[in-house]
């Protein structure tokens, strides 16, 4: 079995590929120039949403040498114990809001310290997989087609954060202890 689906992985995206390029042909699109004309389209959408990405990044690096986060870790603490979830994940999964680098370097410090096969390690590779980066996601794709009124995505997003936060210790405390 393994395999198999080594080899399904080896050329799945290939021949994926091979595909749209034929059927293109196949139905007489002009695929050089389309492509060229996407590749053209993403480029100016990269230079758009720069200065959305540098405001983010500067955001969350003042978050963090503020010591801010520190202290929403301490203050939630309590609360996140009742649920079995630990304070050390709170920091990754805080973070995981505003960035997936920065979420993802705090939960290879915690499999480091703690282990891959700890519940802290548990909960904290779910919860990443479970959550979004909701203020990223604002800031930049919103930011990139002229979105402005946000009020109601963040609070959507933040409270499905929080729900897949609280699912991941749920169900792996469930699953494993």
């Amino acid at each position: 079995m393994t395999a198999i689906l080594e080899t399904i992985s080896v050329w799945a995206i290939p021949l994926l590929i091979a595909f749209v390029a034929l059927y293109a042909l196949y139905k007489k699109v002009p695929v050089y120039s389309t492509f060229t004309e996407g590749a053209k389209q993403g480029f100016h959408t990269s230079i758009m949403i720069i200065p959305y990405l540098t405001a983010m990044l500067c955001s969350i690096g003042m978050f963090r040498a503020s010591g801010a986060m520190d202290y929403v870790t301490q203050l939630l603490a309590p609360i996140t114990e009742l649920i079995g979830l630990p304070a050390e994940v709170l920091p990754m999964g805080i973070m995981r809001s505003f960035s997936g680098g920065a979420a993802e370097g705090l939960m290879a410090d915690l499999l480091a310290t703690h282990g891959t096969q700890s519940q802290i390690g548990r909960i904290a590779s779910v919860a990443l997989g479970s959550t979004e980066t909701t203020f990223y996601v604002i800031a930049v794709y919103f930011g990139a087609v002229g979105l402005s009124k946000t009020r109601h995505c963040v609070a959507a997003g933040l409270l499905g954060d929080l729900a897949s936060l609280v699912a991941a210790a749920v169900i792996v405390n469930l699953m494993w202890f």
